[in-house]
């Protein structure tokens, strides 16, 4: 009991059930672990704009307007959306054929594409309606320009015995349409792992008026058109 009564502190009063006394110090509350610390603030990530948008403000838009005499920066042409549409016919026979396109797509572009599904049926082919046949992805904005860029400077320049594409592929209305027979020349595909080479169909909507001023406008955006 008197061993009880010697201890001073805190300690000594709890136990006692007495208060501390008015001078005693009171114990240190222990440090917070590093995991539990209050998480560090951190500001919204800054994107990498475009390249290829850059490029076509800077020094696409001067040029057009030398070339064909605009008025008004807004009369020049510029990009609408990218269209790519993998047809995959022989998921007819194979369901699983879809799912290959969807993720090989989905790497190219960087968005994941919906399946594109027959509209009526055709004996001759055993095709139903509502059976799934391809896939396609429209693209806008920034993911247009990005994959527009990696088109023209990385893609098309693998393509075997590649001269050029035609100058003749517009419709009219200053829209473009590129024909791919080979997924595997965008560098996002990894060639070990394809079981089948398939190819793709990649429209270029613009604002352009005729196929001259889409033209102009793909050829200073970097497009390898064949001489």
């Amino acid at each position: 009991m008197a061993d009880d009564k010697k201890k001073k502190g805190p300690e000594g009063a709890k136990a006692g059930g007495a208060k501390p006394a008015a001078g005693a110090k009171k114990p240190v509350a222990k440090a917070k672990k590093a995991d539990d610390a209050a998480p560090v603030a951190r500001g919204p990530e800054q994107k990498i704009p475009p390249r290829l948008r850059d490029k076509y403000r800077a020094e696409v838009i001067p040029a057009l307007l030398k070339q064909f005499g605009y008025t008004n920066p807004m009369q020049v042409p510029r990009l609408v959306k990218i269209t790519v549409n993998m047809g995959l016919g022989e998921a007819v026979g194979n369901a699983k054929i879809i799912d290959t396109g969807v993720e090989q797509l989905t790497a190219i572009v960087g968005q994941k594409p919906v399946v594109t599904r027959a509209r009526k049926s055709i004996a001759t082919f055993k095709l139903r309606t509502g059976l799934a046949i391809g896939t396609m992805v429209t693209l806008r904005r920034e993911r247009m320009w990005e994959f527009l860029d990696r088109l023209v400077t990385f893609a098309l320049p693998r393509v075997r015995d590649f001269k050029g594409v035609s100058p003749k592929a517009f419709d009219g209305k200053g829209n473009f349409t590129l024909g791919v027979r080979e997924q595997i020349i965008f560098p996002e595909i990894n060639y070990d792992t394809v079981e089948k080479v398939k190819g793709m169909n990649i429209c270029v909507t613009t604002t352009a008026k005729n196929d001259e001023e889409g033209r102009a406008l793909l050829q200073h955006l970097g497009m390898p058109f064949r001489h």
